[in-house]
């Protein structure tokens, strides 16, 4: 096989969509696993639809997901250049070529001088290609008119332009969306008119919603866009992990797994014939993986940003490392952080369940003997963990009855993170004050 090469080729028209990273991801994947080239190109052709600093947008997106080609704009190759709008005069070349074989002919607008180049589309020919993912494939020429190359303004349509880069960028595999199977027809004429070998071309299937709806950028339940996610705080290691599962089965029994072991695993033969289904659950249990996995640094450096833009002051950094490694294990991105923090220090409220269950426990004498162990101690994990020992042992009440007495009247949770580093950040103030709080419930005071 000669050098893998291939490309991603987005246009520059907003941000980069979920289906887009999918796309510049699987390829990636493919030119790393064979050793090869991954080329990203932009197709900026449809002025109209071009978005000021869209281009810059992609990248830095395809950035942070890991995605880096080996040439792009930024790192341009010996094939450039890598922009379809720098590459007019390339496209006027091979148009007036087929013009001079009689492959094409000027379509003049009526009343004018200026005129369209088209194709001439041969008759009863039957086009076929070997799909990478679905097998082979067939198109009866008489489906297809006289199609324009390029425009009376110069710029070249779509199934043209794709051509004459692929082949002069030496792309051997064209892995993209299977929107574009009915453009492959058009493609392969050009290749023919050439006489050039097409390349390998494989179409990968839909996403789909979890109601099984093609992913739409008008779903509103589901975030569409690579930058929502990273403002969210989702790790991008976690979301390339996550969409190299849309649509490919590894052969392994782990789904998470590292940009290197991707790699190595990548094999187009498994990418699946079925709509890939955005399953959101799936995304947030992967994300939580990675979450869980951080040191205190690289978790600091996740969710301190979300903490200061929701004004909440951060005593210092011990405190904050107890905060984080707090919830760490219940984090599922790092903006919710701040909801954490929030139901943890200001919305302390025992419901009328929750009082049942401590009356329902021996609440009662655990919260009057822990007040009196906690209100004259130096308030730290070692104290703490003292305290709750001497109560046990004064009280001769174990497990799930002290301890649950305990979580309920301190932090409104039956369950929850460690209870003793939970009882340090809330501070021996807070702690006490809220104890009281619950035995006065218990004893039926009107709070």
């Amino acid at each position: 096989m000669d050098q893998v090469r291939v490309r991603y080729a987005p246009s520059p028209t907003g941000q980069l969509h979920i289906g887009n990273a999918r796309s510049a991801l699987f390829n990636l994947l493919f030119a790393r696993h064979y050793q090869g080239k991954f080329i990203i190109r932009i197709e900026d052709t449809d002025t109209k639809r071009n978005v000021k600093d869209g281009e810059k947008s992609q990248l830095d997106n395809l950035a942070w997901l890991g995605i880096v080609a080996d040439e792009s704009p930024l790192t341009p190759g010996q094939y450039g250049p890598y922009r379809q709008l720098e590459r007019l005069d390339i496209y006027q070349k091979y148009a007036n070529e087929l013009l001079q074989k009689g492959l094409a002919y000027k379509d003049y607008l009526e009343n004018s001088d200026k005129y369209a180049i088209r194709f001439k589309v041969p008759s009863n020919i039957t086009y076929t290609f070997n799909d990478m993912v679905r097998g082979p494939l067939k198109f009866e020429s008489k489906e297809v008119e006289d199609w324009v190359i390029l425009k009376e303004n110069g710029i070249p349509t779509y199934n043209f332009a794709v051509v004459i880069d692929d082949y002069l960028m030496k792309i051997t595999h064209v892995l993209r969306g299977e929107e574009h199977i009915t453009n492959t027809p058009k493609q392969i004429m050009i290749y023919q008119a050439f006489n050039w070998t097409p390349p390998l071309f494989g179409h990968m299937t839909i996403i789909v919603n979890e109601k099984k709806k093609k992913l739409s950028k008008r779903d509103t339940n589901v975030l569409q866009f690579i930058s929502d996610y990273k403002d969210l705080g989702y790790l991008p290691e976690a979301m390339f992990n996550f969409i190299s599962l849309l649509g490919w089965s590894p052969r392994s029994s782990e789904e998470i797994l590292s940009s290197n072991e991707l790699i190595n695993l990548f094999d187009s033969q498994q990418l699946s014939k079925s709509p890939a289904m955005f399953d959101q659950e799936k995304l947030a249990f992967i994300n939580a993986q990675y979450i869980k996995k951080l040191d205190p640094l690289a978790l600091i450096d996740l969710c301190q940003p979300f903490l200061q833009q929701a004004g909440i002051k951060i005593i210092n950094q011990e405190w904050l490392i107890n905060l984080l490694t707090l919830f760490q294990d219940r984090l599922v991105y790092g903006a919710q952080i701040v909801e954490f923090y929030q139901k943890f220090f200001s919305q302390f409220t025992l419901s009328e369940e929750l009082l049942n269950t401590l009356k329902e426990l021996p609440a009662l004498i655990v919260l009057k003997v822990l007040i009196e162990k906690l209100e004259n101690i130096n308030f730290n994990l070692d104290s703490i963990n003292e305290a709750i020992k001497n109560v046990s042992q004064q009280t001769n009440i174990k497990g799930k009855e002290l301890f649950m007495s305990i979580r309920i009247s301190t932090t409104a949770e039956s369950h929850g993170p460690s209870l003793p580093h939970s009882l340090l950040l809330l501070g021996q103030t807070e702690v006490i004050k809220r104890l009281k709080q619950a035995l006065n419930a218990l004893k039926g005071v009107k709070l």
